[in-house]
């Protein structure tokens, strides 16, 4: 008996991702970047300047789940971001591959 790997594919998750970056001007178009490309609008987005630091909160209560990975990748690989860390929640239930 062989199992089917586990799929996200089709299933949604609440998603929370806190971006800690080097505060510069271009920084907020470039993290809406990653989600502006995939057709993905934010429900929420906070962002806090601490000195020379900014940490940035941006939230999806319903994202297709095997796009969590890819956007948190492209956080991480934005200019100035110091940390990226992501907090997610799969909506529904969880089925083996096809």
């Amino acid at each position: 008996m062989s199992l089917k790997p586990w799929t996200l594919v089709g299933q949604l998750a609440a998603v929370r991702f806190c971006v800690t970056a080097d505060a510069s001007a271009g920084l907020l178009p470039r993290l809406l970047q990653p989600f502006a490309k995939r057709d993905l609008t934010p429900d929420s987005l906070e962002c806090r300047r601490t000195g020379d630091a900014v940490r940035v909160d941006i939230a999806m209560a319903s994202m297709p789940a095997e796009m969590v990975h890819l956007v948190t990748g492209n956080l991480q690989q934005t200019v100035g971001v110091t940390r990226v860390t992501c907090q997610q929640e799969i909506t529904g239930s969880v089925r083996r591959a096809a």
